[in-house]
């Protein structure tokens, strides 16, 4: 049954839009997608960037209702979509891929549980010093340095605060910058400041 149709978009192409008719289920072949919301006077928000095998859009492709949020390539990406009509089809064929597509969805309800209580719980500091170690975890070697408007956009905050967040970690021997990398220098004081 071939129901998934293959999409390419450069970085920084827009994929669908918050508020559209639902999109779909997306499936990532290859790159990256950031799904972000918008202020009222249009300050970015990232909720997530999904990678390779991660799917997105789920809860649209699932309720009917329009997309919840805007996405947006990354980097250059690959992506597979399944309408929700060919969706439906699927999953009661297909059990297994439904009970699939549930666990995905608990994992997304649980990071945003968790993002909902950095946001309420954490200040601006804290966040970044978890942004910077999670980044650290991810590539396995020094962190690729974002920009602090893209950290801002992650921590739900604005470019300003995130300079003065990192100004900070760099004088108290946190982190350090060589370049374009950002350097984790003291990552168990990192943690602490991360309050993991």
């Amino acid at each position: 049954m071939g129901v998934a149709t293959r999409h390419t978009y450069q970085a920084s192409a827009l994929i669908f839009d918050e508020g559209a008719p639902v999109a779909g289920l997306f499936l990532i072949e290859a790159g990256s997608v950031k799904i972000v919301r918008f202020s009222k006077d249009g300050r970015e928000h990232t909720l997530r960037v999904f990678g390779r095998g991660d799917t997105f859009n789920d809860v649209p492709a699932f309720d009917g209702g329009p997309n919840a949020a805007t996405a947006i390539a990354f980097t250059d990406v690959v992506l597979w979509r399944i309408a929700r009509p060919d969706l439906q089809v699927l999953a009661a064929r297909y059990p297994i891929l439904a009970w699939a597509l549930l666990e995905s969805i608990a994992r997304r309800t649980r990071y945003l549980v968790n993002l909902v209580h950095d946001l309420s719980a954490r200040n601006v500091k804290a966040r970044l010093a978890r942004l910077l170690l999670e980044q650290a975890q991810a590539t396995e070697q020094p962190t690729p340095l974002l920009t602090q408007e893209e950290m801002a956009s992650r921590l739900g905050t604005v470019r300003e605060v995130v300079g003065r967040a990192l100004r900070n970690l760099v004088a108290n021997g946190l982190i350090e910058f060589d370049r374009h990398r950002l350097i984790i220098r003291d990552a168990e004081r990192l943690a602490e400041e991360a309050d993991l």
